[in-house]
């Protein structure tokens, strides 16, 4: 079959010629899933100084993209991630850097990717645990310390704002439905029901006047 010569910039040529010249077989992995598209951003940043690499490292994790390989991360294809990456992709260039912004259909290895997004967020999901486990400890020895003051209450709030604030970071970007996830919503329960338990006894402490001997 012959195929029209694609006009020079044309967008998804490759992909189009990719699909007309190679047949489907059973062992093709594309699925008519959510996220059958990515964003692949291919950067190059000066060596030195090293923070400005860093920074980008931190932003594209942030994100909550993966690194298929050195300076080459991936994003689900959404309006919002194509905001972000073509951000970054301006703030790469100021530093000095190069980058270039793909839009592409994955033709094969859509479950090794997806396994390589859910293995990052259950890293995450899984560190969440540890941080209200550590927040538990803590409401544990306010008990043991018999500290109980409203000022040591509202600490233990902002910590409990800031794991909330975690965990809806880590959910936004969760984009496959990583398996820990319900874990470290029920720690989290967890955290608020001991924050409230503590609140109460506070306030037999405290109350709404002076305390008596």
């Amino acid at each position: 079959m012959a195929i029209p010569p694609a006009s020079p910039g044309s967008p998804g040529t490759i992909a189009a010629v990719a699909e007309q010249t190679t047949p489907a077989s059973p062992s093709d992995d594309r699925r008519p899933e959510a996220h059958d598209r990515f964003l692949l951003l291919v950067y190059r940043i000066p060596t030195e100084p090293t923070r400005l690499r860093a920074g980008v490292w931190r932003k594209i994790k942030g994100l909550g993209a993966v690194y298929v390989q050195n300076s080459a991360a991936a994003l689900p294809a959404t309006p919002a991630n194509e905001r972000a990456l073509r951000a970054l992709r301006a703030e790469i260039d100021e530093l000095g850097g190069t980058a270039f912004l793909f839009d592409t259909a994955l033709v094969a290895g859509r479950d090794h990717l997806v396994a390589l997004f859910n293995a990052q967020r259950d890293d995450e999901y899984d560190e969440v645990v540890d941080r209200c486990e550590d927040y538990l400890r803590q409401i544990s020895k306010e008990y043991d310390a018999t500290h109980f003051t409203y000022a040591e209450l509202e600490e233990n709030d902002v910590d409990l704002a800031k794991l909330k604030s975690w965990l809806e970071r880590i959910e936004n970007r969760d984009a496959f439905g990583a398996t820990r996830r319900t874990a470290a919503e029920a720690a989290l329960v967890r955290c608020e029901e001991a924050l409230e338990e503590y609140a109460a006894r506070v306030y037999v402490e405290e109350g709404e006047g002076p305390r008596h001997a």
